[in-house]
């Protein structure tokens, strides 16, 4: 269970949230669209998962922030590993989602930071999320009461769309290929009693879940820090994220984010179909 949390508690948690994407929004934009581009190591020798001085760099100055604001927190971050804590609060960070992206120059990568509970080998169920644009400078919060957007068209609550058919539903996912083949095919089955089905935005495609924009996103193979904030954004805005069976999704996997509990029994029907 995580720690009694008082309304002052909760006020400087958003407040240590917002200060973390601050700082990683201030060191991803030095580097994004550079002339001749950034240079990039993939992680991986099969294929190429990139990761650039960006994405550490953007960790760094979020982990200087919570050891000086948060020091009892633990960390789980992408770049640098787990940070145990002793307040039984994690931090799960992703510097960059979507590196691929940012390094093409998209504007659809983003920062993820959530709030979750100490959950052992990994983070527990999120509390409180944030999902980061720093390029449009547009900012998707949820929890603790609160779901909101700020960017370019002020700031406004956020709310999921109502229920509607699959056949009048947005799908998205940010790869055509979504996970094994048998996941793959699962999606295809789904995508095709779907209106429209979209791909590449990354992370940005759960806040448009969250803003009541489209009605899907289904991926495979995702770890925590690719899904505690969206999750948590989703949760507030009063959508539904789990694993593909249903089950909690918070630990990774595969991830059915929905708009409503409707679309979202419809779709894990045609993925377990």
């Amino acid at each position: 269970m995580p720690p009694h949390l008082s309304e002052a508690d909760k006020a400087d948690l958003i407040a240590t949230a917002e200060a973390l994407a601050d700082a990683a929004r201030a060191v991803t934009l030095v580097h994004f669209r550079t002339p001749g581009g950034i240079a990039a190591e993939t992680k991986e020798a099969v294929r190429f998962d990139p990761v650039t001085v960006a994405d550490r760099a953007a960790e760094q100055a979020m982990r200087e922030i919570l050891a000086w604001r948060r020091p009892a927190d633990g960390i789980w971050g992408e770049e640098f590993g787990v940070t145990r804590g002793t307040s039984g609060l994690t931090w799960v960070l992703d510097p960059i989602d979507g590196t691929r992206g940012y390094l093409s120059g998209t504007p659809t990568w983003g920062v993820l930071i959530a709030l979750s509970e100490e959950g052992g080998d990994k983070p527990g169920a999120p509390l409180m999320g944030l999902i980061d644009q720093p390029y449009i400078g547009e900012r998707f919060l949820g929890g603790f009461g609160q779901a909101r957007v700020t960017g370019p068209l002020g700031r406004a609550d956020l709310r999921t769309r109502t229920p509607r058919p699959l056949s009048e539903a947005i799908l998205y996912s940010t790869f055509p290929e979504v996970g094994t083949p048998e996941e793959g095919a699962a999606f295809a089955r789904l995508a095709r009693q779907v209106k429209l089905t979209r791909y590449g935005t990354d992370c940005y495609a759960y806040g448009l879940i969250a803003a009541g924009q489209i009605d899907l996103v289904v991926e495979a193979g995702l770890q925590p820090y690719d899904v505690g904030g969206p999750i948590a954004v989703i949760e507030a805005a009063g959508g539904i994220v789990t694993d593909w069976t249903g089950g909690p999704a918070y630990r990774g996997g595969r991830v059915l984010a929905a708009a409503n509990a409707e679309v979202h029994a419809a779709a894990m029907a045609v993925l377990n179909g």
